[in-house]
């Protein structure tokens, strides 16, 4: 019986409100329970003015009514709390029926965007973009979860030609529109609905142009193997966790000007291709900065005026092929800046005014073909 009792009223997982035992059962241990709490209460008052009334001199008989009133007034503030504890019961209970409404509607509003954002209409996806957005502030313990499903939007294959085989009309316009609301949400770190704190994975993304200047990325942020194109706008971000950029390709113009790394940055095995402008003007880095095994075909890379903070800045083996690399007034904090194996094919390297204290840089191994200049502690290598 007792073992019966226990498993009714225990409640399975993931309900929301807990089997009760039946009434049959409930009433009459409560009316047991009552009259023997009622007794015990009426005695111990009969005895507290027994007491009372034989230390008065002379002795007096106990008055019955006295202890009825002293026993009823104990019974009912027992009540009155046992009646309040009732009510917080029920509102706990309705609260849950409350939660499990609530979560059933912000499931149904979950698979009805997920479902938009799969439609043949751009018209349709770009409304899907919005209700997941929105579902996203309005659903704060699935906000990485909804962020995830935007994000693995853009890494969905994209043939940003106007002209390819398997470019969609409206598509460019959707993925624009899911950039724009990311970025509106990591403007104010404070803000209830803000996503900065969460974690966002552009792993094999494609960025037709876009922009997310000014953003806060507090979690990690990951871009390793995607591909730019047209211009990419990073200026003024703040980067708080690490920033993987590992193997991605540049075909445009980037923006990093102004940017604040504060962990380890992952440029390594990257490719600028030709023409791309590259700015890291006045970007400050606080944590490790790889750049081993990057290329830079033909294009202009600008660090001026960078601030260099961290354990290490690498530039090992990578290989700069006529690109105009700028380091001019940059300040190096780190205790290593190597360019070992380094190639540069018909390149300018410039440290003009750079600065670098209580550490060191290194070419060893460097092959050089055009012009390294602006750096008079250190000797060019033969060839340069």
């Amino acid at each position: 019986m007792a073992i019966s009792l226990r498993r009714k009223r225990e409640a399975p997982r993931g309900r929301y409100t807990p089997n009760l035992w039946p009434v049959w059962v409930v009433a009459p241990l409560t009316l047991i329970a009552a009259g023997a709490l009622g007794w015990v209460i009426y005695h111990y008052a009969y005895d507290y003015f027994a007491q009372a009334a034989a230390e008065q001199k002379p002795p007096k008989p106990v008055n019955i009514n006295d202890v009825l009133k002293a026993a009823v007034t104990a019974l009912t503030l027992i009540g009155a709390v046992l009646a309040g504890l009732y009510a917080y019961r029920k509102q706990l209970l309705a609260e849950g029926d409350a939660h499990r409404a609530d979560a059933s509607q912000l499931a149904e509003r979950y698979t009805t965007a997920a479902e938009q954002l799969g439609h043949d209409q751009a018209a349709v996806r770009l409304a899907g973009v919005y209700a997941l957005a929105r579902l996203a502030d309005d659903w704060g313990e699935q906000r990485q979860v909804c962020i995830d499903v935007l994000c693995a939007y853009l890494r969905m294959p994209y043939e940003p030609d106007p002209y390819g085989a398997e470019h969609k009309v409206g598509e460019g316009e959707v993925r624009q529109t899911i950039i724009r609301v990311i970025r509106d949400h990591l403007q104010q770190p404070d803000a209830p609905t803000a996503w900065c704190e969460y974690n966002f994975d552009f792993t094999n993304a494609v960025f037709d142009g876009g922009s997310f200047s000014t953003s806060h990325f507090r979690g990690t942020v990951t871009l390793s193997r995607a591909l730019f194109y047209g211009t990419v706008g990073f200026g003024r971000a703040t980067f708080s966790g690490d920033v993987d950029f590992g193997r991605a390709t540049f075909n445009g113009g980037v923006d990093f000007g102004r940017t604040s790394f504060n962990g380890d940055v992952d440029f390594s095995r990257t490719t600028f291709n030709e023409g791309c402008m590259v700015d890291f003007g006045g970007t400050r880095f606080s944590g490790m900065v790889d750049f081993g095994r990057a290329t830079f075909n033909d294009g202009n890379i600008d660090f001026g005026r960078s601030t260099f903070n961290g354990f290490m800045v690498d530039f090992g083996r990578s290989t700069f092929n006529g690109s105009m690399v700028d380091f001019g007034s940059a300040i190096f904090s780190c205790r290593t800046v190597t360019f070992g194996h380094a190639t540069f094919n018909d390149g300018n390297i410039d440290f003009v005014g750079a600065r670098l204290s209580g550490g060191a840089i290194i070419f060893d191994d460097a092959t050089f073909s055009g012009t390294l200049f602006g750096w008079g502690p250190v000797p060019a290598p033969a060839g340069a």
